[in-house]
Protein backbone atom coordinates (compact mmCIF):
# COMPACT_ATOMS: atom_id res chain seq x y z
CA UNK A 1 0.00 0.00 0.00
CA UNK A 2 1.38 3.50 -0.86
CA UNK A 3 2.02 6.05 1.75
CA UNK A 4 0.24 8.96 1.78
CA UNK A 5 2.53 11.94 2.83
CA UNK A 6 -0.03 14.70 4.93
CA UNK A 7 0.91 18.53 4.04
CA UNK A 8 2.56 18.63 7.60
CA UNK A 9 5.03 15.67 6.48
CA UNK A 10 5.93 17.53 2.77
CA UNK A 11 6.10 21.15 4.63
CA UNK A 12 9.30 19.60 6.77
CA UNK A 13 10.79 17.54 3.56
CA UNK A 14 10.57 20.99 1.98
CA UNK A 15 12.18 22.54 4.67
CA UNK A 16 15.26 20.29 4.48
CA UNK A 17 15.36 20.02 1.17
CA UNK A 18 15.84 23.18 0.70
CA UNK A 19 18.08 24.21 3.35
CA UNK A 20 15.39 25.84 5.26
CA UNK A 21 14.84 23.57 8.28
CA UNK A 22 18.66 23.61 9.56
CA UNK A 23 20.75 26.85 7.87
CA UNK A 24 23.55 24.86 5.84
CA UNK A 25 27.42 25.03 5.72
CA UNK A 26 27.64 24.50 2.21
CA UNK A 27 29.63 26.52 0.12
CA UNK A 28 27.92 29.43 -1.59
CA UNK A 29 28.32 27.47 -5.35
CA UNK A 30 27.55 24.36 -3.76
CA UNK A 31 24.48 25.60 -2.38
CA UNK A 32 23.17 27.12 -5.60
CA UNK A 33 23.59 23.74 -7.61
CA UNK A 34 21.96 22.05 -4.91
CA UNK A 35 18.71 24.72 -5.15
CA UNK A 36 19.04 24.19 -9.04
CA UNK A 37 19.09 27.88 -9.21
CA UNK A 38 17.62 30.48 -7.40
CA UNK A 39 14.65 33.24 -8.85
CA UNK A 40 16.28 36.25 -9.60
CA UNK A 41 14.78 38.91 -11.30
CA UNK A 42 15.25 41.05 -8.39
CA UNK A 43 18.71 41.50 -8.43
CA UNK A 44 19.64 41.53 -4.66
CA UNK A 45 16.73 38.62 -3.84
CA UNK A 46 19.27 35.56 -3.63
CA UNK A 47 21.26 37.15 -1.23
CA UNK A 48 18.52 37.67 1.28
CA UNK A 49 17.46 33.59 -0.11
CA UNK A 50 21.10 32.37 0.60
CA UNK A 51 21.73 34.67 4.22
CA UNK A 52 17.95 32.03 5.08
CA UNK A 53 19.78 28.74 3.99
CA UNK A 54 23.36 29.14 4.73
CA UNK A 55 25.44 29.51 7.97
CA UNK A 56 27.68 32.69 8.22
CA UNK A 57 27.13 33.85 4.78
CA UNK A 58 29.42 36.38 2.97
CA UNK A 59 27.27 38.45 0.18
CA UNK A 60 31.02 39.22 -1.20
CA UNK A 61 30.83 35.26 -1.40
CA UNK A 62 28.09 35.33 -3.84
CA UNK A 63 29.45 38.62 -5.99
CA UNK A 64 32.85 36.96 -6.07
CA UNK A 65 31.21 33.96 -7.34
CA UNK A 66 28.95 36.38 -10.47
CA UNK A 67 32.61 38.42 -11.21
CA UNK A 68 34.61 35.04 -11.16
CA UNK A 69 31.84 33.53 -13.80
CA UNK A 70 31.18 30.45 -12.02
CA UNK A 71 27.63 31.38 -11.57
CA UNK A 72 25.92 33.74 -13.74
CA UNK A 73 22.17 35.47 -14.32
CA UNK A 74 20.72 33.82 -17.09
CA UNK A 75 17.08 33.35 -18.22
CA UNK A 76 16.19 29.94 -17.87
CA UNK A 77 13.44 28.22 -15.53
CA UNK A 78 9.81 29.72 -16.79
CA UNK A 79 11.48 31.99 -19.11
CA UNK A 80 12.50 34.00 -15.45
CA UNK A 81 15.70 35.45 -14.62
CA UNK A 82 18.29 32.72 -12.34
CA UNK A 83 20.99 32.50 -10.70
CA UNK A 84 23.00 29.60 -11.83
CA UNK A 85 25.77 27.39 -11.53
CA UNK A 86 27.66 27.79 -15.01
CA UNK A 87 28.13 23.83 -15.29
CA UNK A 88 23.99 24.03 -14.97
CA UNK A 89 23.23 26.93 -17.64
CA UNK A 90 25.49 25.77 -20.07
CA UNK A 91 24.01 22.19 -19.98
CA UNK A 92 20.46 23.17 -19.88
CA UNK A 93 20.04 25.77 -21.62
CA UNK A 94 19.38 23.39 -25.49
CA UNK A 95 17.21 21.62 -23.36
CA UNK A 96 14.79 25.01 -22.71
CA UNK A 97 15.38 26.23 -26.23
CA UNK A 98 11.93 25.56 -27.76
CA UNK A 99 9.85 26.23 -24.20
CA UNK A 100 11.37 29.64 -23.66
CA UNK A 101 10.61 30.81 -27.58
CA UNK A 102 7.04 29.60 -27.54
CA UNK A 103 6.52 31.72 -24.02
CA UNK A 104 7.87 34.75 -26.03
CA UNK A 105 6.08 34.18 -28.55
CA UNK A 106 2.92 33.56 -26.41
CA UNK A 107 3.06 37.15 -26.07
CA UNK A 108 4.75 38.85 -29.21
CA UNK A 109 3.25 36.14 -31.69
CA UNK A 110 1.53 38.92 -33.91
CA UNK A 111 4.20 41.24 -33.99
CA UNK A 112 6.64 38.35 -34.84
CA UNK A 113 4.78 37.00 -37.34
CA UNK A 114 7.18 36.78 -40.81
CA UNK A 115 10.39 37.10 -38.71
CA UNK A 116 12.82 34.33 -39.57
CA UNK A 117 13.82 33.37 -36.32
CA UNK A 118 16.75 31.65 -37.24
CA UNK A 119 18.17 34.75 -39.16
CA UNK A 120 16.94 36.68 -36.35
CA UNK A 121 19.53 34.34 -34.04
CA UNK A 122 22.16 34.49 -36.28
CA UNK A 123 21.84 38.66 -36.64
CA UNK A 124 21.65 39.30 -32.85
CA UNK A 125 24.79 36.78 -32.43
CA UNK A 126 27.01 38.03 -35.12
CA UNK A 127 25.55 41.87 -33.21
CA UNK A 128 27.48 41.06 -30.23
CA UNK A 129 30.29 38.89 -31.32
CA UNK A 130 32.93 40.98 -29.84
CA UNK A 131 31.86 39.59 -26.53
CA UNK A 132 31.20 42.98 -24.51
CA UNK A 133 28.17 43.33 -22.94
CA UNK A 134 25.64 45.30 -23.89
CA UNK A 135 22.17 46.90 -23.07
CA UNK A 136 19.18 45.18 -24.75
CA UNK A 137 18.08 48.67 -25.92
CA UNK A 138 22.20 48.50 -27.92
CA UNK A 139 21.37 45.20 -29.96
CA UNK A 140 17.52 46.13 -30.73
CA UNK A 141 18.79 49.60 -32.29
CA UNK A 142 20.78 47.46 -34.81
CA UNK A 143 18.20 44.63 -35.45
CA UNK A 144 15.46 47.27 -35.68
CA UNK A 145 17.07 48.40 -39.02
CA UNK A 146 16.36 45.30 -40.32
CA UNK A 147 13.33 44.42 -38.74
CA UNK A 148 11.46 47.46 -38.12
CA UNK A 149 7.90 46.40 -37.94
CA UNK A 150 7.79 44.54 -34.88
CA UNK A 151 8.07 46.59 -31.62
CA UNK A 152 11.58 47.06 -30.12
CA UNK A 153 10.23 44.96 -26.63
CA UNK A 154 9.09 42.38 -29.10
CA UNK A 155 12.91 42.06 -30.74
CA UNK A 156 14.74 42.26 -26.91
CA UNK A 157 12.47 40.10 -25.75
CA UNK A 158 13.01 37.06 -28.35
CA UNK A 159 16.62 37.75 -28.81
CA UNK A 160 17.60 37.94 -25.29
CA UNK A 161 15.20 35.66 -23.45
CA UNK A 162 14.77 33.00 -25.96
CA UNK A 163 17.08 33.19 -29.35
CA UNK A 164 20.88 34.04 -28.19
CA UNK A 165 21.87 32.45 -24.77
CA UNK A 166 23.31 35.33 -22.68
CA UNK A 167 23.98 36.05 -19.59
CA UNK A 168 23.40 39.53 -17.54
CA UNK A 169 27.30 40.47 -17.05
CA UNK A 170 28.03 42.28 -13.51
CA UNK A 171 27.81 44.52 -11.99
CA UNK A 172 24.48 43.65 -12.03
CA UNK A 173 23.45 41.25 -9.47
CA UNK A 174 26.51 42.30 -6.90
CA UNK A 175 25.45 43.00 -3.40
CA UNK A 176 23.92 46.53 -2.54
CA UNK A 177 24.80 47.68 -6.46
CA UNK A 178 22.03 49.03 -8.73
CA UNK A 179 23.01 48.23 -12.42
CA UNK A 180 21.11 47.91 -15.68
CA UNK A 181 21.17 44.60 -17.58
CA UNK A 182 24.02 44.15 -20.03
CA UNK A 183 23.87 41.56 -22.16
CA UNK A 184 26.55 39.18 -23.19
CA UNK A 185 26.55 35.48 -25.13
CA UNK A 186 26.93 33.11 -22.62
CA UNK A 187 29.92 31.10 -24.83
CA UNK A 188 32.01 34.35 -24.73
CA UNK A 189 31.21 34.94 -20.85
CA UNK A 190 31.98 31.60 -19.87
CA UNK A 191 34.13 30.40 -22.68
CA UNK A 192 32.52 27.71 -23.83
CA UNK A 193 29.60 26.44 -25.96
CA UNK A 194 26.73 25.43 -24.59
CA UNK A 195 25.95 22.18 -24.60
CA UNK A 196 23.90 20.78 -27.95
CA UNK A 197 20.50 19.10 -27.83
CA UNK A 198 20.69 15.48 -27.10
CA UNK A 199 20.38 12.79 -29.66
CA UNK A 200 16.75 12.58 -31.02
CA UNK A 201 15.06 10.25 -28.97
CA UNK A 202 17.29 10.70 -25.33
CA UNK A 203 16.96 12.64 -23.03
CA UNK A 204 19.84 12.59 -21.06
CA UNK A 205 19.51 16.75 -19.66
CA UNK A 206 15.88 16.03 -18.78
CA UNK A 207 16.62 13.26 -16.49
CA UNK A 208 19.27 14.95 -14.73
CA UNK A 209 16.97 17.52 -13.76
CA UNK A 210 14.18 15.02 -12.54
CA UNK A 211 17.08 13.98 -9.92
CA UNK A 212 18.15 17.15 -9.33
CA UNK A 213 14.44 18.73 -8.60
CA UNK A 214 13.32 16.04 -6.02
CA UNK A 215 16.55 16.13 -4.29
CA UNK A 216 15.80 20.10 -4.01
CA UNK A 217 11.92 19.80 -3.71
CA UNK A 218 11.02 16.37 -3.26
CA UNK A 219 8.44 14.48 -3.27
CA UNK A 220 6.65 15.96 -5.73
CA UNK A 221 4.64 15.38 -8.31
CA UNK A 222 4.99 15.25 -12.27
CA UNK A 223 2.50 18.85 -11.97
CA UNK A 224 4.76 20.27 -9.76
CA UNK A 225 8.19 19.52 -12.34
CA UNK A 226 6.85 21.25 -14.74
CA UNK A 227 5.73 23.84 -13.18
CA UNK A 228 9.06 24.69 -11.74
CA UNK A 229 11.18 24.68 -15.06
CA UNK A 230 8.12 25.45 -17.38
CA UNK A 231 9.02 22.42 -19.79
CA UNK A 232 5.98 20.07 -21.40
CA UNK A 233 8.31 17.58 -22.56
CA UNK A 234 9.10 15.64 -19.32
CA UNK A 235 6.99 12.73 -18.86
CA UNK A 236 9.63 10.64 -21.14
CA UNK A 237 12.80 11.48 -18.50
CA UNK A 238 10.33 11.02 -15.64
CA UNK A 239 9.83 7.55 -17.07
CA UNK A 240 13.00 6.45 -17.95
CA UNK A 241 14.10 7.11 -14.26
CA UNK A 242 11.27 5.77 -12.80
CA UNK A 243 12.62 2.47 -11.29
CA UNK A 244 14.96 4.69 -9.54
CA UNK A 245 12.64 6.55 -7.71
CA UNK A 246 10.10 5.84 -4.61
CA UNK A 247 6.26 6.72 -4.60
CA UNK A 248 4.05 8.43 -1.98
CA UNK A 249 0.55 10.07 -2.24
CA UNK A 250 -0.89 12.91 -1.08
CA UNK A 251 -3.89 13.69 1.21
CA UNK A 252 -5.47 14.21 -2.34
CA UNK A 253 -4.59 11.47 -3.77
CA UNK A 254 -1.70 12.49 -6.30
CA UNK A 255 1.21 10.71 -6.69
CA UNK A 256 4.55 12.08 -5.56
CA UNK A 257 8.17 10.75 -6.51
CA UNK A 258 11.21 11.03 -4.72
CA UNK A 259 14.94 10.01 -4.73
CA UNK A 260 14.54 6.94 -2.26
CA UNK A 261 17.64 8.21 0.41
CA UNK A 262 16.33 12.01 0.38
CA UNK A 263 15.46 13.43 3.79
CA UNK A 264 11.69 13.31 4.66
CA UNK A 265 12.39 15.00 8.22
CA UNK A 266 9.52 13.21 11.03
CA UNK A 267 6.61 15.98 10.69
CA UNK A 268 6.77 17.09 14.13
CA UNK A 269 10.05 18.44 13.56
CA UNK A 270 10.24 21.66 14.90
CA UNK A 271 10.82 24.59 12.37
CA UNK A 272 12.33 27.94 13.19
CA UNK A 273 10.95 31.28 11.79
CA UNK A 274 12.56 31.94 8.12
CA UNK A 275 12.21 35.08 6.17
CA UNK A 276 12.11 34.70 2.46
CA UNK A 277 13.05 37.08 -0.59
CA UNK A 278 10.73 37.91 -3.54
CA UNK A 279 9.79 35.10 -5.59
CA UNK A 280 11.40 32.25 -3.74
CA UNK A 281 11.16 28.68 -5.42
CA UNK A 282 10.45 26.98 -1.88
CA UNK A 283 7.06 28.69 -3.05
CA UNK A 284 7.00 29.20 -6.92
CA UNK A 285 8.42 25.43 -7.36
CA UNK A 286 5.12 23.82 -6.91
CA UNK A 287 1.86 23.66 -8.96
CA UNK A 288 0.44 22.41 -6.04
CA UNK A 289 1.80 24.80 -3.29
CA UNK A 290 -0.41 23.73 -0.16
CA UNK A 291 2.51 22.50 1.82
CA UNK A 292 4.16 25.56 2.40
CA UNK A 293 1.09 28.14 1.69
CA UNK A 294 -2.23 28.74 2.28
CA UNK A 295 -4.59 29.10 -0.69
CA UNK A 296 -5.98 32.38 0.58
CA UNK A 297 -2.45 33.90 0.83
CA UNK A 298 -1.30 32.00 -2.92
CA UNK A 299 -1.40 35.10 -4.41
CA UNK A 300 1.45 36.39 -1.90
CA UNK A 301 3.89 34.27 -3.98
CA UNK A 302 2.90 35.30 -7.81
CA UNK A 303 3.02 39.33 -6.41
CA UNK A 304 6.73 39.58 -5.35
CA UNK A 305 5.84 39.69 -1.32
CA UNK A 306 8.45 38.78 0.90
CA UNK A 307 7.35 36.33 3.31
CA UNK A 308 7.67 34.99 6.71
CA UNK A 309 7.60 31.37 7.61
CA UNK A 310 6.31 30.43 10.73
CA UNK A 311 6.18 26.47 12.12
CA UNK A 312 6.91 26.43 8.34
CA UNK A 313 4.50 28.18 6.75
CA UNK A 314 3.77 31.67 5.01
CA UNK A 315 2.59 33.23 7.88
CA UNK A 316 3.54 36.79 7.38
CA UNK A 317 4.95 39.54 4.78
CA UNK A 318 7.96 41.78 5.11
CA UNK A 319 10.19 44.72 4.25
CA UNK A 320 12.61 47.51 4.51
CA UNK A 321 12.32 50.52 4.67
CA UNK A 322 14.60 53.30 6.29
CA UNK A 323 16.98 50.53 7.83
CA UNK A 324 14.69 48.95 9.40
CA UNK A 325 13.09 45.45 8.83
CA UNK A 326 9.02 45.60 8.94
CA UNK A 327 6.68 42.80 9.33
CA UNK A 328 3.02 42.17 8.49
CA UNK A 329 1.89 39.08 10.31
CA UNK A 330 -1.01 37.28 8.37
CA UNK A 331 -2.76 36.28 11.76
CA UNK A 332 -2.30 37.21 15.30
CA UNK A 333 0.99 35.89 16.86
CA UNK A 334 1.56 34.29 20.30
CA UNK A 335 4.04 36.37 22.40
CA UNK A 336 6.67 33.54 22.06
CA UNK A 337 6.30 33.52 18.30
CA UNK A 338 6.63 37.03 17.99
CA UNK A 339 9.56 37.13 19.88
CA UNK A 340 11.04 34.37 17.50
CA UNK A 341 10.09 36.25 14.81
CA UNK A 342 11.63 39.88 16.35
CA UNK A 343 15.12 37.88 16.98
CA UNK A 344 15.45 36.98 13.38
CA UNK A 345 14.08 40.04 11.77
CA UNK A 346 17.02 41.74 13.78
CA UNK A 347 19.87 39.42 12.49
CA UNK A 348 17.94 40.13 8.95
CA UNK A 349 18.07 44.11 8.95
CA UNK A 350 22.20 43.18 10.75
CA UNK A 351 22.73 41.25 7.42
CA UNK A 352 20.67 43.95 4.85
CA UNK A 353 22.39 46.77 6.11
CA UNK A 354 26.29 45.47 6.66
CA UNK A 355 25.22 45.82 10.66
CA UNK A 356 24.43 49.33 10.41
CA UNK A 357 21.20 48.76 11.82
CA UNK A 358 19.02 46.20 13.78
CA UNK A 359 15.86 48.16 13.65
CA UNK A 360 12.20 46.25 13.76
CA UNK A 361 8.97 46.85 13.67
CA UNK A 362 5.88 43.94 13.44
CA UNK A 363 2.44 45.24 12.98
CA UNK A 364 -0.40 44.50 15.36
CA UNK A 365 -2.13 41.61 13.97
Amino acid sequence: MTTVLDNRSLNRATLARQLLLDRSDMPVHEAVAHLCGLQAQEPQEPYTGLWSRLRAFQPAALSDLLTGRSVVRAHLMRRTVHLMTAEDVLAWRSRHDAMLRQRVLGVYRRELDGVDLAELASAATESMADGEPLPTSEVVRVLAARWPEPGRRALGEMVMAALVPVAQAPPRGLWRTKAGVRNVPLASWLGREVDPPPVEGTDPVGEAMVRRYLAAFGPASSADLRAWCGLAGLPAAVAAVREELVSFRDERGRELLDLPDAPRPDPDTPAPVRFLPAFDNAILGYQDRGRIIDDAHRGLSVAGERVVLIDGRVAGTWGVAEHTVTVTPLHTLPNATRDAVREEARELAVFLSDGDSDRVYIARD
